[in-house]
């Protein structure tokens, strides 16, 4: 029988142990091996953002952020925007975060994550869809925290303009 971790049994464990899970409601869950792809496609964003970000941002991949203690609830999405006075704070709180994007293939998770972030107060969501095309979708999501949700935002195919939360544009036939 599997028993739920708790944050302070997490703070003990290594970057090794904690690298391919997330924890959701106190359980384990192992996370799928991302293509090249994926990674590819989660690095170039992450830079985009980082450039367009300013220097109050940074832009990472694979950053575990803690969205809730009890139960412990830790994701790690593909990038996140986070404040750059807060690099060497762990664990990364979402008062910390800006933006979290998720570069999902299939069968992933679309629904139960960007719920997470949301109740977490995360400001801005995006899910990139990789298409057959191999053009990825770019769908934008910004928090309505009185209703603890997000709401739709614009979608892109091609190059993303956007003003909030900052300024950027990427072409995303580039990536």
């Amino acid at each position: 029988m599997h028993e739920p971790v708790t944050a302070q049994q997490y703070a003990t464990w290594t970057a090794e142990q904690s690298a391919d899970v997330e924890v959701v409601d106190g359980m384990v869950v192992a996370r799928p091996v991302p293509s090249k792809r994926h990674n590819r496609l989660a690095r170039l964003l992450a830079n985009a953002l980082d450039a367009a970000a300013g220097p109050d941002w940074n832009a990472d991949t694979d950053v575990d952020v803690r969205l809730q203690d009890v139960p412990l609830n830790n994701r790690r999405p593909d990038v996140v925007v986070y404040r750059a006075d807060t690099l060497d704070i762990t664990p990364t709180r979402p008062e910390h975060v800006l933006l979290v994007v998720e570069v999902v293939s299939p069968g992933s998770d679309r629904i139960v994550k960007a719920d997470q972030y949301a109740r977490a107060g995360i400001p801005f969501s995006w899910r990139v869809e990789q298409a057959a095309t191999g053009v990825p979708i770019v769908y934008t999501y910004v928090l309505d925290p009185g209703a603890g949700c997000y709401r739709d935002g614009e979608i892109f195919t091609g190059v993303v303009r956007l003003t909030a939360p900052f300024a950027i544009e990427v072409d995303l036939g580039r990536l």
